[in-house]
């Protein structure tokens, strides 16, 4: 009994001291944070240049996370203040130009397409800027024709051969594993399915993404060739045969116009901002230029407000966070801006590719409460797909960019058979017993009866006609054939969407701002206001430890298909199994 109490007291001891180690360094942690978002506005010296660092993950809106304020190269600094703070710097007259450090933009192509159009409106300042990279994507490069000159690492190269979506498929590993994959759909383009119930992509999947990939290419060519002075053809040309492999065929043909070493562009920095041999010339970071900014969800301002209401993520029931979007809490912050008399109008900010059928249903509702009482506008991000699209259908107006990837218009329902690999790969074994024939359906460890599939068959239809009056009414179609035309799950660059009604102005979030202004009479009149609110520095320390260790052990041993893999099937949350999702694989490189 001795030896059980002493190794008892020494295990508790081990665990206490665990516990308070922990709990030491997360009061270090938050005290370490705490005074570092104190310092609060760095201040901007005279002759100094503007440096953007792209390669990073570019989030729509800031997080007040405060771990992430400590990150370097501005990382952490959402959409919304990255354009807030180029805006800032066209009028303040210590900021001389802007340096764009590239290499790739981890950003979608609408994100893209906004620091992309706030950077032409800087360069209406005549203010300068410089654009450099030891290599560039085409997606850099398409930010850095916005430059005066651009400059490569002379054994630098850049990437010029066009846009690829590359989707995955896991039916062979399914097969491997034995498991069976039940696949239910509404809509021919309805692809998310085919991920895991095929080895490649359908006619329609193929025909629709083709679609988009050359939307985008087309926009992206036109875009560059208007600032390079550049043809398309020729432009083409170079992508079909390789041309451009390394910094000096990309100077030969005038993509750069010239290579240089870091060292060599800073002399180049200091001529452009009129800086004399023997004097300084500062460079401020983005995400230390942008602390100057006011936090626009301050409650205390007075006046007329527009709330931004951000909705990002995967759609699901309950709460969400940053990265995702939970009924509960995204119908919580449209019901708050709502019954908030001092917010005139209201714009819904979504980046999403959908998810739980049911968790959108139940926001859409919402929107259209707040549309009887107030204006609300949608403004889309780099993708509002499937239940991002239900969602805001219902909204007065939507905007989004030419490069935004929406509509995906219908529904899957997707359910396992997971019996053989129980049995065979792991010896279990399942029985059951009932009250009625059915009362387990859905069952994932044993085989669907064709009873049981044309049921779930019928559930889906019935969504998919939800779905369609949704969009119906929101958007004005005379009938549901109307919406079936331009509907069956198929997405649409934002430059078709306009054309075929699913919105009605090709922008950015200012422009749909400026709308909601316009809906509501409020003329120059207002501030904005972000919702839905964060929660406090210690509860995001305490999740974010745990989330940050999740992801930097999968980082190091997987790679990042297997990441995607993992992301995919954590997705799938809703208890019924049905989705107003969009195949996540277009991913544009």
């Amino acid at each position: 009994m001795g030896f059980f109490k002493t190794a008892f007291a020494a295990m508790f001891g081990f665990v206490f001291a665990w516990f308070l180690v922990a709990l030491l360094s997360i009061l270090i942690i938050s005290s370490i944070v705490s005074s570092a978002s104190k310092k609060g506005k760095v201040a901007t010296k005279s002759n100094s240049v503007l440096v953007i660092n792209l390669d990073h993950q570019i989030t729509e809106r800031t997080s007040k996370d405060p771990l992430k304020a400590l990150s370097d190269d501005g990382a952490g600094v959402g959409l919304n203040k990255m354009l807030a703070a180029i805006k800032k710097a066209e009028k303040d007259d210590k900021i001389k130009g802007i340096l764009l450090k590239l290499m790739g933009v981890s950003g979608g192509m609408a994100t893209t397409e906004a620091i992309r159009n706030q950077l032409l409106e800087f360069k209406k300042s005549g203010k300068f800027i410089l654009a450099y990279g030891e290599m560039m994507s085409e997606k850099a490069y398409y930010i850095a024709t916005t430059a005066d000159s651009i400059f490569l690492y002379p054994t630098g190269y850049l990437e010029w051969n066009g846009l690829v979506s590359n989707p995955m498929f896991y039916k062979g590993t399914f097969d491997k594993l034995e498991i069976e994959p039940r696949v239910f759909k509404v809509g021919t383009f309805k692809s998310f399915g085919e991920s895991f119930s095929e080895t490649k992509m359908s006619d329609a999947n193929r025909l629709q993404i083709q679609t988009i990939l050359n939307d985008l290419w087309e926009h992206i060519l036109t875009g560059i060739a208007k600032q390079r002075k550049l043809d398309i053809p020729t432009l083409k040309q170079f992508a079909d045969s390789l041309t451009i492999s390394t910094s000096i065929t990309a100077k030969n043909a005038k993509l750069i116009d010239d290579v240089k070493y870091e060292d060599e562009i800073n002399d180049i920095l200091k001529t452009k901002a009129g800086v004399g041999e023997k004097e300084k010339l500062n460079k401020i970071k983005i995400s230390d230029y942008a602390k100057g900014d006011k936090d626009e969800d301050e409650e205390e301002s007075k006046g007329n407000k527009i709330a931004l209401i951000y909705a990002v993520g995967g759609i699901s029931s309950g709460e969400g966070d940053e990265e995702s979007i939970g009924s509960e809490s995204i119908t919580k912050a449209i019901r708050q801006a709502r019954e908030n008399e001092s917010v005139k109008a209201i714009v819904l900010r979504i980046n999403s590719g959908g998810g739980s059928a049911l968790a959108s249903d139940v926001i859409a509702r919402e929107v259209m409460l707040t549309k009887k009482v107030k204006p609300i506008i949608a403004s889309y991000g780099d993708v509002a797909a499937s239940g991002g699209y239900y969602i805001s259908a219902a909204c007065d107006k939507i905007v989004c960019e030419p490069t935004t990837i929406t509509g995906s218009i219908g529904v899957i329902g997707l359910l396992y058979n997971s019996e053989k690999f129980f049995n065979n790969k792991l010896g279990v074994t399942f029985d059951r017993v009932y009250t009625n024939p059915y009362a387990d359906v859905s069952n994932p460890n044993r085989k669907m009866t064709d009873f049981e599939a044309r049921k779930i068959q019928n559930e889906l239809y019935n969504v998919y006609s939800d779905f369609v009056k949704v969009v119906m009414k929101g958007r004005g179609f005379k009938d549901s054939v109307s919406v079936d035309a331009i509907g069956g799950g198929r997405v649409w660059s934002g430059i078709q969407a306009k054309k075929i009604n699913l919105v009605d102005e090709l922008g950015g979030i200012d422009k749909a701002i400026q709308i909601a202004a316009e809906k509501a009479g409020l003329g120059t009149d207002y501030s904005t206001v972000d919702y839905p609110k964060y929660k406090n520095t210690f509860e995001k320390i305490l999740e974010n430890l745990s989330k940050d260790a999740q992801m930097k052990i999968a980082t190091q041993y997987l790679l990042p298909e297997q990441i995607r893999f993992y992301n995919t099937l954590k997705s799938f949350n809703d208890q019924r199994g049905i989705y107003a999702k969009m195949l996540p694989e277009i991913e544009i490189k």
